[in-house]
């Protein structure tokens, strides 16, 4: 690959990466003015984090495209959604804390917050730019409009 498409290749990537944060921003937003365990910055930096390893993902698979490298290198991003998706549960699992009330658990609205803001930053990798304005669109329905419907405590 010529040095200028390169170039543009990681710009682009670049792009895709800014604009997750973007739209995780937005979430992360929404769970900060609520004043809970992942905010503003966390969501930004779970959205990035799954754009650009998607943009890295096709780095590889450009780079390793080369017919000496058929038999050695399979690129399978499936594997590098699921690992995404396992990272993320991890870091969710630190937001949910039972609560000294039996029938009470903390945090677990901002660990699937994480979860669907990772999907965002997937969908952004993957450039599926209307999907996922639409769908954090919807996110911040369910996040803001529909709290209190529900008579509990959301988190």
């Amino acid at each position: 690959m010529e040095l200028l498409g390169e170039w543009r290749l990681q710009l682009g990537i670049v792009g895709s990466v800014a604009f997750a944060m973007l739209l995780g921003g937005l979430i992360g937003y929404e769970r900060e003015t609520r004043k809970r365990p992942a905010g503003l910055r966390t969501h930004m930096l779970v959205a990035g984090a799954a754009a650009l390893l998607l943009g890295l993902g096709d780095l590889m698979a450009e780079h390793f495209s080369d017919e000496s490298y058929q038999n050695l290198v399979r690129v399978d991003p499936i594997r590098i959604i699921e690992a995404i998706v396992t990272a993320v549960a991890f870091i969710g699992a630190g937001t949910i804390i039972q609560h000294a009330r039996k029938d009470a658990v903390l945090g677990l609205t901002t660990a699937t917050s994480l979860l669907f803001t990772a999907a965002i930053g997937i969908g952004v990798g993957l450039q599926q730019y209307v999907l996922t304005v639409g769908v954090t669109v919807l996110a911040l329905l369910v996040l803001h409009v529909l709290t209190g419907l529900s008579g509990k405590e959301h988190n």
